[in-house]
């Protein structure tokens, strides 16, 4: 029997009331998705008359909308897989307000309501939450499912496959576009002065750092997983608004340049790299990634939280380019956000949501395997890596907080659905990193290369001596 849940008490982070198991990959049965995909092209080749040959690239066409359609039937009749936390089996009125009557009639009592029927409710204005929307949240399983829409399920043939396979450039740069100038204060509303859209990092668990300790902490620790020193001649790809270009310049002395879509982006940090007295040893470059000049070489390169909107298609090329841009003798730190292998329903169905709302284009994130595969393929050497979901966890609960704060203006400027939809994101998100759901990869690597002077890495990371617990639960 599996030890009762015992809540935690941790002053780093928003702890969880009710972290109950989801149906998922547990209890999917791959040899039904397996006769599905084998079966029905094998099923319209035969009654159309179709040759032989051309059985196995309808399998290939019909692959993925089979797997989309499976996990969408699957998703409305799965059971929990050994969830051993209670739910408290509160009425859906105790937690939400229906003002649409077709909804109030629809979803009363224990008739819990899909959660992307939910939202896209919320959205609107025809229900809300009684109670700060982030313990509401943290309360879902008791008033709402997780089974995929038709909704979800025709997003993700019409809209994010195409896009998937496609990623252009002029698509790349609409997304990028719209979303990141949307407007510095609308960021700034949430991510704080220091305008860093990552994830940050906890020092220590029993203290309740501020956002900024959290970027500060996050932008050192990159700094020194790169053994940034002075002179390094170090680029940045997808430096959002310059802030790690600017403290690698001011506490490194390191030459650095950032590369970015967003013409907000480059005005603000051109201004930062200013005021911080880092102009000329610090730059910003208005440009796709695809373009960075190839007759220069960086000793560090990073890409944190760039990498995902590359896509899975360019992926390898991606990769391939930065190896040529990097010294023999360099070092690659990549922080990308990722998703867990054994997944839950909800997995998908906040990620569709993320897909639509928050990040279109951002298909790239898979679980850690993947990743590491991708790197070693294109000739990198892993030297270490870091799971931080709980520190993104952790930082997404002060964007939230400075959202609360904020969101009078926001709507006032941007209109209530915006912020609405931010309210879902932000508070949705904290869970979905402190539970796994979706997490973030810190991956160092260098050329994997006979020459390469692997000593000069080594550090505490391999010192038994410096590794103690942290006092707390």
């Amino acid at each position: 029997m599996s030890k009762p849940f015992k809540p935690t008490t941790w002053a780093a982070i928003n702890n969880a009331t009710l972290p109950a198991e989801g149906a998922g990959n547990q209890t999917f049965d791959n040899r039904i998705l397996g006769a599905a995909v084998i079966g029905v092209p094998a099923f319209i080749t035969y009654y159309l008359g179709f040759r032989l040959w051309f059985f196995p690239i309808l399998a290939v066409l019909l692959g993925l909308p089979i797997l989309a359609c499976t996990i969408y039937l699957f998703s409305r009749f799965a059971p929990r897989y050994r969830n051993n936390i209670p739910l408290p089996g509160k009425p859906i009125e105790h937690y939400l307000t229906f003002h649409d009557a077709e909804l109030k009639a629809a979803y009363n009592g224990h008739n819990k309501i899909p959660m992307e029927t939910f939202f896209e409710a919320y959205f609107v204005g025809k229900v809300d939450f009684n109670g700060d929307p982030l313990e509401i949240m943290e309360l879902r399983h008791d008033w709402a499912n997780f089974q995929l829409t038709f909704g979800q399920f025709k997003f993700f043939l019409t809209q994010w496959l195409p896009e998937t396979f496609w990623h252009s450039r002029e698509q790349d740069e609409n997304q990028v576009r719209d979303h990141y100038d949307r407007g510095n204060d609308f960021y700034e509303a949430f991510l704080g002065p220091l305008m860093v859209y990552t994830s940050g990092i906890i020092s220590d668990p029993t203290k309740r750092e501020t956002l900024e300790e959290m970027q500060e902490n996050k932008m050192k620790l990159v700094c020194e997983k790169l053994h940034m020193k002075d002179g390094d001649k170090h680029l940045d790809i997808g430096c959002g608004w310059g802030t790690l270009v600017a403290y690698a310049s001011k506490n490194y002395n390191s030459q650095s340049t950032g590369v970015t879509l967003s013409r907000n982006q480059v005005a603000f940090g051109d201004k930062r790299i200013e005021d911080w007295g880092v102009k000329g040893k610090a730059n910003l470059l208005c440009m796709d990634y695809r373009d960075i000049p190839k007759n220069q070489k960086y000793d560090k390169i990073t890409a944190v939280e760039m990498a995902e909107h590359v896509g899975i298609r360019r992926f390898q090329t991606f990769l391939r380019e930065i190896r040529e841009l990097l010294e023999d003798d360099g070092i690659f730190y990549m922080q990308v956000a990722g998703l867990r292998a054994t997944w839950q329903y909800e997995d998908f169905i906040w990620g569709l949501f993320m897909a639509r709302y928050i990040f279109p284009g951002a298909d790239a994130s898979t679980p850690l395997y993947w990743y590491l595969r991708q790197l070693e393929t294109a000739g990198f050497e892993i030297h270490n890596v870091d799971t931080v979901g709980v520190h993104y966890s952790a930082t997404l609960d002060r964007w939230y907080e400075n959202w609360m704060k904020n969101k009078d203006a926001m709507r006032e400027k941007y209109g209530e659905k915006l912020v609405r939809i931010w309210e879902i994101f932000l508070s949705w998100s904290v869970i979905s990193s402190r539970q796994g759901s979706a997490t973030c990869f810190q991956i160092t690597a260098n050329k994997n290369r006979n020459s390469f002077d692997r000593a000069q890495l080594i550090c505490n990371r391999t010192n038994p001596t410096a590794w103690k617990p942290k006092c707390g639960n």
